[in-house]
């Protein structure tokens, strides 16, 4: 079955009223929350096709966890932890253990040393997948745009699908290194949109390198938008990389999770016959 493809939807937010940063000696203890909100629907395809209304509103009931997702972005001039707001929430219920297993961990960035640190849980085991930031060759654009009170520039990018979902799997990645051709590379196609207000190079998720705070990302199928920005809260946060599993590169670990899925899906053909 091929995998649910998601589409974008519009979500409109009001931002703190805005104030524009200027780093020097005297704020050398910047730090910055930025809450982001991400929405999706479904699009069910040939499968779908087949469905009652009420069948489809069923499923998009047991999706919704999976489909609208909140985000909190904690961040200083170097440094940034990216995380999934009432994570707990989003992995009961509505969510299945499928499902969690390739969902994104909390992210740890650092621009200065180029290094991008995220935790992944696989089955039960605990990964530290510690890598370079993904590298994105951005094309700056002219075109401006408020995204609630901060006014934003437009910059895009095309990156590899699989660098963008590196902890993700699908069987269709698996079937192609199987049958050794030389398949092309999915790109995908971004539009950011960041605020020179907030001059930090920090954003969503793999997202990061423009001279701005990223408050909008269209990828894919997918929009992540800001919705509410604290500039230097009363009560800070140590951003501290994570620590927790056993050490591994992002290419390292799309090879143990592929080649765990080939096993369990060998085992199970095994007890078929």
């Amino acid at each position: 079955m091929k995998s649910i493809l998601t589409k974008l939807v519009v979500l409109t937010f009001t931002l703190i009223v805005p104030k524009t940063i200027v780093f020097n000696e005297t704020n050398q203890g910047f730090q910055g929350v930025a809450y982001y909100y991400s929405k999706s629907t479904m699009e069910l395809g040939n499968w779908g096709a087949r469905l009652s209304e009420e069948q489809k509103k069923q499923v998009a009931a047991r999706l919704k966890n999976r489909l609208e997702k909140k985000y909190v972005l904690t961040f200083n001039k170097e440094e940034s932890y990216f995380e999934e707001e009432d994570k707990l929430d989003a992995m009961s219920g509505a969510t299945d253990s499928w499902g969690k297993n390739f969902t994104p961990g909390n992210q740890y960035k650092n621009l200065t040393t180029n290094t991008q640190i995220q935790n992944q849980e696989f089955y039960g085991k605990n990964f530290l997948v510690k890598d370079k930031l993904q590298p994105i060759e951005w094309k700056m654009g002219s075109e401006s745009k408020q995204v609630g009170s901060y006014t934003c520039f437009k910059a895009t990018a095309s990156i590899p699908k699989s660098d963008l979902q590196w902890y993700n799997f699908s069987w269709d990645s698996v079937r192609n290194d199987e049958n050794e051709d030389d398949e092309p590379i999915e790109m995908t196609e971004v539009e950011a949109w960041y605020t020179p207000q907030i001059p930090v190079g920090h954003g969503p998720s793999e997202y990061w390198g423009l001279p701005g705070l990223i408050l909008e990302i269209s990828a894919d199928n997918t929009t992540v938008l800001c919705s509410k920005i604290v500039l230097n809260p009363k009560e800070k946060t140590e951003i501290e990389a994570p620590r927790k599993g056993e050490e591994i590169t992002k290419s390292k670990y799309q090879e143990t999770i592929k080649r765990k899925m080939q096993e369990f899906r060998n085992n199970r053909g095994g007890r078929r016959g």
